[in-house]
């Protein structure tokens, strides 16, 4: 089946580009037993006891670490193509809610932020940090080359994932928003530099997740992503908070928007969306009024 080009018919994601996100004891005690001496375990037993009476126990030997669950992803769809994801379906009962940030950033911004303009929101940020929230960021290859001790500081903290949103932020089929385009055979490589782009900035919580900038695609790009191995991840709720002024509107929105299971688009920048950490303080709270759980992508695609 043909899949035409997807286009996110919304305020918050018209616009040339989308820029985005874009933080001692001392030994234990010895118990001398009275007679009749006290069997082998009897005075472990004491000793143990003894020893956290007075603080001075020392902790257990850690038991052996268990690996980490890999991420779930779909299974690839007729002759390879790249699986999509959108919202989960499964469970509907449950009240989760995966809120998603793009860091956006083109290859070629770089004087951009050079004269000062500002890509990257760690306000936002901390302020999920903050009210708890955990996240899944899709971070461009670019952003992390320019804000590493962000990108490590998101990718090595447990409560946020981040997931591929291309290396350049350039289109995967078109018409796309005025975004250049990436050549057919470049998609699949264009997604691995940005992959090696967050492994040099010292992240580590990558999950092999990719969004289409401006979520746009077509089954060439399917295709052409197919080597890349990764689940592309889009979304049923579209925050539109790109370029907007007002925080309440964008809560709005996002609130009007959201079923069990949820999958929300927002940005991380301080350049091109300036209202979204405003807002998210309006949204956590409410949602979580509403009997809503926050979750990452890979929880939200784990439980259905």
């Amino acid at each position: 089946m043909t899949i035409s080009v997807r286009k996110v018919a919304a305020l918050g994601l018209l616009g040339t580009v989308l820029v985005g996100c874009g933080g001692g004891a001392g030994p234990a005690g010895s118990v001398t037993p009275t007679a009749p001496a006290a069997s082998p375990a009897t005075a472990s037993a004491s000793a143990s006891a003894s020893a956290k009476a007075t603080g001075t126990a020392k902790p257990a030997a850690p038991g052996p670490k268990r690996a980490p669950a890999a991420p779930p992803t779909m299974a690839a769809g007729p002759q390879g193509r790249t699986p999509v994801y959108e919202r989960r379906t499964g469970r509907s009962a449950e009240k989760t809610v995966a809120l998603t940030f793009d860091a956006d950033m083109t290859a070629d911004q770089g004087p951009r932020a050079a004269r000062g303009e500002r890509f990257d929101n760690p306000e936002l940020i901390a302020t999920l940090r903050r009210l708890k929230v955990d996240a899944t960021v899709f971070m461009t290859g670019r952003w992390a080359e320019e804000y590493p001790d962000q990108a490590r500081s998101i990718g090595t903290d447990p409560r946020f994932e981040i997931a591929n949103h291309s290396y350049s932020h350039y289109a995967f089929a078109e018409p796309c928003y005025g975004l250049p385009t990436v050549a057919g055979p470049d998609m699949a490589a264009d997604v691995k530099r940005a992959f090696d782009s967050f492994r040099d900035a010292g992240a580590v919580n990558v999950v092999p997740y990719f969004r289409f900038p401006g979520g746009c695609y077509d089954d060439a790009a399917l295709h052409a992503l197919a080597p890349a191995r990764v689940t592309a991840v889009q979304w049923d709720v579209v925050g539109g908070d790109a370029f907007a002024k007002d925080p309440d509107a964008v809560a709005e929105q996002v609130l009007s928007g959201v079923r069990p299971g949820s999958l929300v688009v927002l940005h991380c920048t301080r350049s091109a969306a300036p209202a979204t950490e405003r807002a998210i303080r309006r949204i956590v709270p409410e949602l979580r009024s509403r009997g809503y759980r926050f979750v990452k992508v890979s929880e939200l695609m784990r439980n259905g």
